[in-house]
């Protein structure tokens, strides 16, 4: 397995202790896990993004696909993208199905992270038959 480089500066792989939305992640995942469950690997990533939706709108949590967010330098808008997911707000989930992680998709969630204030993200894999993930946050 390819190893994913650390992030710089100060956003990194969160360890198991002192989680930021711990409980908010934790049911993020377990809907990732769901979807991979039932629909296994090989999807496009659109697929896995409508099904991941519909699993967390079933939990309770607001999920909203392919969300506009702004990029700003210097107080002046320079762009915007659009992430995967944002769910109740407070974590991005960009999601990919490829067939390993390589460290230019940490540093595009990093970047989302950065450019939009969000304090976590969570990168999540559907393109192995196991789901691969990491979570981050600033």
């Amino acid at each position: 397995m390819d190893r994913i480089e650390e992030p710089r500066d100060e956003y990194r792989v969160e360890t198991s202790a002192g989680l930021v939305h711990e409980e908010l992640t934790r049911g993020i995942l377990g809907a990732c896990f769901e979807v991979m469950n039932e629909l296994g690997a090989g999807f496009l990533e659109s697929v896995y993004e409508a099904a991941l939706v519909i699993a967390l709108k079933q939990r309770g949590l607001d999920a909203q696909p392919q969300v506009p967010l702004e990029v700003t330098f210097r107080g002046e808008k320079v762009g915007k993208f659009f992430a995967d997911i944002l769910v109740e707000g407070k974590v991005i989930v960009e999601l990919k199905s490829v067939d390993c992680l390589l460290p230019e998709h940490q540093a595009q969630t990093i970047n989302y992270l950065k450019a939009t204030g969000t304090d976590v993200g969570l990168l999540v894999n559907f393109g192995k038959p196991k789901l691969q993930y990491k979570r981050l946050h600033r």
